[in-house]
């Protein structure tokens, strides 16, 4: 198996193409083996180079709600009466950390990114 580091965005690329043409590969054969070899290699070189910072908590909220199709008053049971839920996606309001929990829990919102200054609040 004749596998080389990936050291630049062409190596990169072509990893990736290489990786496309070995998709259908099957388990436990030369060429599934090579392809789980590639993509760990990819893998690493993304964590490495493409980091991806966590989102702004209230985008994080608004998005999820967009995903699941809730209204802000769904928000109730976690953040508390229609006007807090309105204060916090207008970032008057921070989240607290009983509202992280259960956005947390409730809605599988990573705490990440739900304890993350809001960066309108930050300015």
């Amino acid at each position: 198996m004749d596998i080389k580091p990936i050291r630049t965005k062409a190596d990169y690329k072509a990893m990736l193409a290489e990786i496309e043409g070995l998709m259908m590969a099957r388990a436990n054969t030369p060429e599934g083996e090579r392809l789980d070899v590639l993509v760990t290699l990819v893998e690493a070189y993304e964590r490495k180079h493409f980091t991806m910072e966590a989102p702004d908590p209230v985008e994080a909220i608004k998005s999820r709600m967009e995903n699941l199709g809730l209204k802000p008053k769904d928000l109730q049971p976690m953040i508390g009466g229609l006007n807090r839920v309105y204060e916090v996606l207008n970032y008057r309001r921070p989240l607290t950390l009983s509202m992280i929990r259960r956005l947390h829990d409730e809605l599988g919102i990573p705490a990440e990114s739900l304890i993350k200054p809001s960066q309108q609040q930050a300015a």
